[in-house]
């Protein structure tokens, strides 16, 4: 896919509208997005997975923290990091984790089994997201492949309920060529879908910086659907509009444990509360 360099005024109104945010963006490297004709890109697929376009574009501040007292450590991964051993994964102390299952409706994680199974069996409690695409098809599409390929919930009490990874593109411009109020109805498509195929309400991840500037800051989810923000420095921070707490912090892009470090807000019951529903 070709790509090209967007202008000065395009860079300016990128920062005009990211100001206030308290995060800085890298917008050297914002790109025109394909025509609707083109067939879907799921080039970069394999080495996408929850935070790598935020770790590109937002500025990380200050050292992660590696020690909140009453939070529960966790991770999540994808194919990016292989086979897993989980064994180890636990005894380095993960509580839960999430895998990617799936991106768009073309891409499936090669690894998902290896990592989904070998977590539960290893008693990690487990979940799987979706790497959302809102170019190439709509929410309730991408719910419904995210389901087919691995991403419900079952009710065996070590299960979470899957979760919609939405931030920048990858493969163009930032928000997807897409409206604030388009972006929100896609969000809303998906987790709509999904609450009525699954029976469970998914998480939202995302940052607060991509939230303000491609939905336009929209309240609609707080009261509906878990946050899991991720957010790379000593504190979680300022949220999303909606959201007066979030349910998981994705504090650091490595640590003790394979792939992205996470904390639940709160003790394992919580979590385990969250798996039963």
């Amino acid at each position: 896919m070709s790509r090209t360099v967007a202008g000065h005024d395009e860079q300016r109104r990128w920062r005009a509208r990211l100001a206030g945010t308290g995060v800085l963006v890298a917008l050297a490297s914002a790109v025109a997005a394909p025509p609707a004709s083109a067939s879907a890109d799921y080039s970069l697929a394999a080495a996408n997975y929850a935070g790598t376009q935020i770790a590109a574009h937002e500025d990380v501040r200050g050292r992660p923290r590696a020690d909140v007292p009453g939070q529960t450590l966790g991770h999540d991964v994808s194919g990016h990091q292989g086979p897993v051993d989980w064994a180890a994964a636990a005894g380095a102390g993960a509580k839960f984790v999430y895998v990617k299952a799936t991106e768009g409706t073309g891409f499936v994680n090669p690894q998902f089994g290896q990592q989904y199974d070998g977590a539960h069996a290893a008693g990690i409690i487990r979940g799987a997201y979706h790497f959302a695409r809102p170019d190439v098809s709509g929410g309730a599409e991408q719910a419904e492949y995210f389901i087919a390929h691995g991403g419900g919930w079952r009710a065996d009490g070590t299960t979470l309920p899957g979760a919609l990874d939405i931030e920048y593109n990858p493969y163009g411009v930032l928000c997807y060529g897409k409206s604030p109020a388009d972006l929100t109805a896609w969000i809303a498509d998906f987790t709509r879908t999904y609450l009525a195929k699954v029976k469970r309400s998914a998480l939202i991840y995302t940052s607060t910086a991509w939230w303000k500037v491609c939905t336009g800051n929209t309240s609609r989810f707080g009261n509906t659907n878990p946050l899991w923000l991720a957010r790379y420095g000593p504190e979680v921070g300022e949220l999303p509009a909606g959201w007066d707490k979030h349910s998981i912090w994705q504090f650091a892009r490595g640590g003790g444990l394979p792939g992205d470090q996470n904390y639940y807000n709160g003790p394992i019951g919580r979590v385990q509360a969250l798996a039963k529903g």
